[in-house]
């Protein structure tokens, strides 16, 4: 999300009409929500804006500003590239390590949630300490690679040469 405009967009694609642009089709979700699924919808749905980029940056404000947004997500390692540093988690430079501190403060200010992405438990409870209101670590792919890299040195290791 870069803009308020885009904040509107996502918003109401969130949501089903009249308060949205939702299209209708919700044979899952009733499935585990039940019939009524799309009439008590809207106040279950979250919208998580992600600011990534310089253009979010200088849009921040109006972006969580748009009432459908429920909570901003801080992308490190597309934010870090934006602003001219190398792409990584758990970033220390000092222009990012601002930019998402501003995030945080920004958000927190005008009564929305706020989530960062880190790759370290040690980094995610930095976040927290910053203000962060949820975190991930890691990603459904590298915590899948780290297991399995686990259970094959387990098994090298419990084997006879």
């Amino acid at each position: 999300i870069n803009t308020r405009a885009d904040a509107e967009r996502f918003g109401r694609a969130c949501r089903y009409p009249p308060r949205g642009i939702r299209s209708f089709g919700p044979v899952r979700a009733r499935m585990y929500a039940g019939d009524d699924y799309e009439r008590r919808a809207d106040d279950s749905v979250l919208a998580i804006a992600m600011i990534e980029t310089r253009e979010a940056m200088d849009n921040l404000e109006a972006i969580v500003d748009v009432s459908e947004i429920s909570a901003v997500y801080v992308g490190p390692a597309d934010l870090s590239l934006a602003l001219g540093a190398a792409p990584r988690l758990d970033q220390e430079d000092p222009a990012v390590l601002r930019a998402i501190e501003r995030v945080i403060a920004t958000a927190r200010r005008m009564e929305r949630r706020v989530g960062v992405h880190n790759a370290t438990v040690a980094y995610a409870e930095r976040t927290i300490t910053l203000g962060a209101d949820f975190v991930t670590v890691g990603s459904d792919l590298r915590l899948l690679v780290a297991g399995a890299k686990q259970v094959v040195s387990e098994f090298r290791r419990n084997r006879p040469s």
